[in-house]
């Protein structure tokens, strides 16, 4: 089966709410990252969730960003942490926040994708948990100091 730029497209950007997903659970439930991974690949991806039709996930997408923001995430943490004020340290942020700093922040330390590219991504992703909420705008600002920590001059 062929898949389309656009569909490609689509499918990175379910990976990308997947990761932040399946980063929130295994904080909040202490599971592995295999465990988790192995979960979401097996019953997320494509499936029917109350009786909605999720969308199919890019698996490399998703396991790259899973397994970085692991592996990465003592320098992730503290690069959250210099983007945010003093008072409100990433041990303060809503757990959903903190997993999307992770999964983006992961992104942005692969350097594979734009980074604008990624804040744009991951603001539409605050959206979808946050629709009524200033999180995105605040998860611009944060991903923005981050991407710039990440890639001087890469803007």
């Amino acid at each position: 089966m062929t898949v389309s730029n656009n569909q490609r497209r689509k499918m990175r950007t379910a990976a990308r709410l997947y990761a932040v997903q399946a980063l929130f659970q295994m904080e909040a439930i202490g599971q592995t990252v295999d465990a988790v991974m192995r979960e979401f690949e097996d019953h997320r991806f494509g499936e029917i969730f109350d009786d909605v039709e999720m969308q199919e996930g890019d698996v490399d997408t998703f396991r790259g960003l899973m397994e970085r923001a692991v592996d990465e995430q003592a320098r992730i943490d503290q690069m959250t942490d210099r983007a945010l004020v003093a008072k409100w340290p990433l041990g303060r942020i809503d757990p959903t926040l903190r997993a999307l700093f992770r999964a983006a922040g992961a992104e942005l330390v692969m350097g594979d994708t734009p980074p604008r590219v990624v804040i744009t991504e991951f603001v539409d992703v605050a959206g979808a948990f946050f629709p009524d909420g200033r999180e995105p705008r605040f998860v611009n600002a944060v991903l923005d100091h981050m991407a710039h920590e990440v890639t001087p001059g890469g803007f």
